[in-house]
């Protein structure tokens, strides 16, 4: 199999295209994988690299309801986990992971996370159950893939229902970011552009000043009452 080259910046929204390689087990990176860049960030066996949101690093204890059984972590429906964060901080990556969600389910992954700003730690990139009764009627800037209360995905954003497997992406290179589903771009922004503190001052975001300005944060993986899988959670650093 030919060896993946680093790319130049202008390419790495067309590699986003791409799927990853599979691997032979979950949670492993191929050969490839590992030329390219990319760091597992869990293990498919424990928590280790993660801790609590708001706690000193190795101090604090991440709640029960984060399980990791069969190769999967799993955020127990009603059992409190409460967020968790990566150990590391990230500025310019590619974030791709894989999820399954209960029906009627509600969950995120929050990027550029920053534990100064508790209320609104960083932007969260939607999973939902779109087609559940209860979130049908809810505007599109709630749905699956959206940047969550602030920005719509696509329409045509290659959802798969809930019970199924879907591969989420998240791309930041310098001001510019993109969400991905399922192989297929879902929505792009600039932060700090006008048309996203357009966005932010028609949210409930508006009273945090830096929000949505670019910033070296974590990642974080949120703690909601419905129960979400997610495996293969992996991130490379990009080039300046």
């Amino acid at each position: 199999m030919k060896r993946i080259k680093l790319l130049p910046a202008a390419c790495f929204a067309t590699l986003l295209a791409l799927p990853l390689m599979a691997a032979e087990k979950p949670n492993t990176l191929t050969g490839e994988e590992k030329a390219a860049g990319w760091q597992l960030l869990f293990n498919g066996k424990d928590l280790t690299g993660w801790r609590a949101f708001k706690t000193p690093e190795g101090g604090g204890t991440i709640g029960e309801g984060w399980t990791v059984e069969n190769g999967l972590l799993w955020k127990r429906a009603g059992v409190k986990g409460g967020d968790i964060i990566t150990g590391q901080q990230f500025d310019d990556f590619e974030l791709a992971w894989e999820w399954r969600i209960d029906p009627g389910g509600n969950n995120g992954v929050k990027y550029l996370v920053t534990e100064a700003r508790p209320e609104a730690p960083g932007h969260e990139y939607q999973m939902l159950d779109d087609t559940f009764e209860k979130w049908v009627k809810k505007p599109a800037k709630d749905h699956t893939a959206a940047f969550y209360q602030v920005l719509p995905p696509v329409k045509d954003k290659g959802y798969k229902p809930a019970g199924e497997w879907n591969q989420s992406r998240i791309l930041v290179k310098g001001n510019h970011v993109e969400h991905w589903l399922n192989g297929k771009k879902a929505l792009e922004y600039e932060l700090g552009g006008e048309p996203l503190k357009a966005a932010i001052a028609e949210s409930k975001f508006k009273k945090y000043p830096d929000f949505g300005q670019k910033i070296k944060g974590h990642i974080m993986l949120t703690d909601h009452i419905d129960a979400v899988w997610l495996r293969n959670i992996r991130i490379r650093e990009l080039p300046k």
